[in-house]
This record gives structure tokens, C-alpha cells and sequence, in this order.
């Protein structure tokens, strides 16, 4: 696929990762308040990825992957999937969406430090600021008052910051395993096994599964949204997108989900935005920026061009 896409699947991918992936967070805690988390997971993702094979056989794409890739796809599904996503959605019933949003918006900078870690790459100095900057902003996120003051809200954030772990090592991982080329096969086998994989974790702790049929007439329609545009559009418009534009542009979807979250969590569910929740935010964001961005800051680089002409 060439870099020179069609303009309006291009808006349509974006609004996409946009606004769909943002309301993923609204739609998870509305269906978590009545359904065990992990069944809700494992419904959502075994679902979505029978229909991305369904889809697949009736395209003609060939779903046929090695032993090796299969073990990948395992691995990148539980790290992604089971673990990343299935623990956040247990998360949400002690912690606002928008709150939940915003702490995951720091996910950049757990995959910097574990990079330095585990690969020793050397961070920058626009890194190192967002780093910084990340950091204030995740304290002045977790230390309000209100909400450590409710119930097992701890334990919910601890476990969104064991997800982010997750996620992180579980993009270092793929960067490197051999994984089917089809991106399309690729996220439909992860989706299957890892949905097979939360289906496991349902029945280890004890979840009451219950038929659609009993279930309220919103939490339908909420699983059907995110079966059919959380998982698989919006999965298909990012990868649609990595392929016709830079990626500097599909990571905007970071500064924009936690805000799409947080007003969607205020709007349908009287989530309540603090003074020092926006501050967070804004310091929080401006972080994850500096991480993202590949250029220079404006004063370092003048400096660094005048000491070399003076050294010239």
C-alpha cells in the first residue's frame, strides 16, 4: 500500500483512533458495572476475532501461519490483550474512565524506560524532559485525595500501571518476533487467542457467565460497540493508517483518547474532572509529547550550534 491514501478513509481511520478508541474506556465501564470483567474481555476479543477470519476467508486471505508465528501471536495476545486489557477493564470498576484514560496516556514513557532497561538505548534530551515531565504528572494524577480516599481505587491504579508494563514489553516484543506479515490475520489471530486466554482467567476466579439474552438492553449495544467498532475498526484504521501516513501522526491518538475519555466520563456518567486532574493532564500530555517528538529543543540546538562555532 502506497503512502498516497484515499482523504476521507484517511479522516474516517483517524476519527477512528480518535474518537472510538477513546469511548472505549466509557463503554467497558458501563458493561463492567454489570458483567464480570474478565467474561466481558474474553466475549469481546473471541468474538471480534472470529469475525476478522470470517472476514479474512471471504476476502481471500490466506490465514495460514507457522508454529513459531502462532506462539508469537499467543504471547503478543496475553501481553496485549488478556493481561494489558483485561486487568484495565477490571480496573474500571474501582477508577473513573477518564482517570483510567489519563494514567495510560503515559504509556510512552513506561516504553522508554524499559527500552533503556532491558535494551540500554540511551535516552535524549527531549526524552529526559518528557520523562520528567510524565512523571510530575502521573504524581499529581494518583495523589488527589479523592480519589485515593475510594474504595480499592489503589488496587486499580497499581493494576492500570501493571498493564502499562504489559503493554510496553508486549511492544518491544512484537518489534522484534516473527509475526504474520497479513496485519489483518495478525490481529485476528491475537484477538482469538487472547480472548481464549481471558476466557481461562474468567473460569479461574470463579466468574458467573451469564447469556446476552438476560443481559440489560445498554450493555448489548455497548458490547456490540466494542466488538464491532473498538476492536475491529478502529484496529483496522490504525493499522490502515501506520501504512499511508508517518507514524509521528497516528501517535496523536495518545494526546487525543485521554480527552475524548474524560469528557464522554463527565458527559454519560457524572465522572467528576478535578482542577488538579486537568493540571495532570496538560503536564502529562506535554510529556508524552517531548517523548514522542523527534526534534531538538530550539535552545539546546543554538546552544550546541555556537559552542561548535566557537570551537571551530
Amino acid at each position: 500500500m502506497s503512502k498516497s491514501g484515499n482523504p476521507t478513509l484517511i479522516i474516517a481511520s483517524f476519527f477512528s483512533i480518535y474518537v472510538i478508541w477513546g469511548s472505549t474506556y466509557l463503554l467497558n465501564k458501563i458493561a463492567v458495572t454489570e458483567l464480570p470483567p474478565f467474561m466481558l474481555a474474553s466475549i469481546r476479543f473471541t468474538t471480534a476475532g472470529v469475525l476478522i477470519f470470517i472476514l479474512a476467508k471471504f476476502l481471500g486471505i490466506n490465514v495460514a501461519i507457522s508454529r513459531k508465528q502462532f506462539l508469537n501471536t499467543v504471547i503478543a495476545g496475553f501481553l496485549f490483550l488478556t493481561f494489558g486489557n483485561g486487568v484495565v477493564v477490571w480496573a474500571l470498576r474501582y477508577v473513573d474512565s477518564g482517570f483510567a484514560a489519563l494514567e495510560i496516556s503515559a504509556q510512552p514513557l513506561i516504553v522508554l524506560l524499559l527500552m533503556r532497561i532491558l535494551q540500554g538505548k540511551k535516552i535524549k534530551l527531549m526524552s529526559m524532559i518528557g520523562v520528567i515531565l510524565g512523571i510530575i504528572g502521573v504524581y499529581l494524577l494518583v495523589s488527589q485525595k479523592a480519589i485515593i480516599n475510594q474504595e480499592n481505587s489503589i488496587a486499580g491504579m497499581i493494576m492500570i500501571f501493571m498493564c502499562m508494563l504489559s503493554w510496553a514489553y508486549g511492544s518491544l516484543f512484537v518489534s522484534k518476533a516473527d509475526l504474520p506479515s497479513n496485519y489483518f490475520v495478525n490481529t485476528g489471530y491475537q484477538m482469538v487467542t487472547g480472548g481464549i486466554l481471558l476466557l481461562l482467567t474468567s473460569f479461574i476466579f470463579g466468574e458467573t457467565w451469564t447469556s446476552p439474552m438476560v443481559w440489560s438492553t445498554p450493555v448489548q449495544y455497548t458490547m456490540i460497540l466494542l466488538i464491532v467498532f473498538g476492536s475491529i475498526v478502529a484496529f483496522t484504521s490504525f493499522n490502515y493508517l501506520l501504512k499511508v501516513v508517518s507514524p509521528e501522526k497516528v501517535a496523536t491518538s495518545t494526546y487525543v483518547n485521554p480527552i475524548i475519555a474524560l469528557t464522554l466520563g463527565w458527559y454519560f456518567l457524572n465522572e467528576n474532572i478535578t482542577v488538579q486532574s486537568m493540571i495532570a493532564a496538560v503536564v502529562l500530555l506535554t510529556g508524552v509529547y517531548f517523548i514522542n517528538t523527534k526534534k531538538k529543543l530550539m535552545i539546546f540546538s543554538r546552544f550546541s550550534g555556537r559552542l561548535s562555532k566557537k570551537l571551530k
